[in-house]
């Protein structure tokens, strides 16, 4: 079959066989499109037939909840591999915003109370650090996984000093009624984190600074000669993905009431491979918002039907890596290279 439809194609002109190869591509790059959806369809099915708690309200609720967290990751992250970058250093800045605003309202080990304004500072200090970044990886041209993971260390660093070893424990009321508090039984956790992932997506997909992103990713010389500031561009992603990293280390604090830097550990490399499910790439150029929706989904549902399935947590970690692969192998584009940049 395979050598009949070889001779097929030779057997072309080279014009008619460079309309078939654009034709094979857009039926690769179609189905490729739509796997995630259909994976994420069959997994829904799945689990409603095999768990009757599956599609209940509260259940629904708690998916929702689960991935609040790695949706807010998402945002930021989406964007950098966009690029066809990566930030290793997220899992640090999260842990280091944690724990600077649970230091900065009231708590167990000190008298400060800055309330709202304590989340504006860390938050803020967190684009700061993003700018960084973003900086040494344009100015000094080291590849952004390097930088990343160096700023990483230094923030997780920066983290346990904050704290001095002894995690702080949240008092303040504001942070407790958001960690408690729900609006027609969805916490408030969650409708934070759909909120600033749909800003997240308008700015994506209705910006000019969006539309740069992607032409960055898709092709960069072609971006510098259209007259984008590549340099600038890349800054400012950066610059989002520290302010998602320092919104999703005050909303783990929040849910835990506690600060510590160990509140970003393995919350980076899932979202990774949630967007790459969903249909994103490593290379750049491809995915987006609902890539990254779709992808997180996938995850968290997986997860949460092998939890209800009352599968050991050793052997679920086996079967989710093996799903994670299959459906990887699915949308991913082997025409392509994966460069660090």
């Amino acid at each position: 079959m395979k050598n009949s439809r070889k001779e097929a194609l030779a057997a072309l002109t080279v014009g008619q066989q460079f309309i078939q190869k654009v034709k094979d591509d857009a039926k690769k790059d179609k189905i490729r499109r739509y796997a995630p959806l259909i994976l994420l369809v069959i997994m829904t099915v799945i689990g409603a037939l095999s768990q009757k708690d599956f599609f209940t309200w509260g259940n629904v609720v708690n998916i929702m909840y689960q991935m609040s967290i790695p949706l807010v990751i998402s945002v930021g992250l989406s964007y950098v591999l966009l690029l066809g970058s990566i930030d290793l250093s997220i899992e640090g800045v999260m842990g280091f915003a944690g724990s600077f605003v649970a230091y900065l309202v009231i708590n167990n080990t000190n008298n400060n109370h800055f309330g709202v304004s304590g989340i504006a500072i860390v938050v803020s200090i967190s684009v700061v650090i993003g700018v960084i970044t973003g900086m040494i990886h344009v100015k000094a041209r080291i590849a952004s996984f390097i930088v990343t993971y160096a700023i990483g260390s230094i923030m997780t660093g920066a983290a346990v000093l904050v704290y001095q070893g002894s995690p702080i424990q949240v008092k303040d009321q504001l942070f407790v009624a958001l960690s408690l508090g729900k609006l027609f039984g969805i916490p408030y956790i969650t409708i934070i984190a759909f909120v600033i992932f749909a800003l997240g997506a308008v700015i994506l997909n209705y910006t000019a600074f969006g539309r740069a992103v992607y032409a960055i990713g898709d092709n960069e010389s072609a971006a510098a000669s259209t007259g984008i500031n590549i340099g600038l561009t890349k800054i400012k992603v950066f610059a989002l993905s520290g302010c998602t990293a320092g919104l999703a280390g005050v909303l783990q604090c929040v849910r835990l009431k506690l600060g510590q830097a160990s509140l970003g550990t393995n919350q980076m490399f899932p979202v990774v491979t949630a967007i790459v499910i969903g249909g994103g790439s490593l290379s750049g150029g491809k995915g987006g918002s609902l890539s990254a929706f779709v992808g997180v989904l996938i995850y968290t549902e997986l997860a949460n039907w092998l939890t209800l399935m009352g599968v050991d947590p050793y052997v679920k970690k086996v079967i989710q890596g093996v799903i994670i692969i299959i459906a990887v192998a699915l949308t991913i584009n082997r025409n392509r290279k994966a460069v660090a940049k």
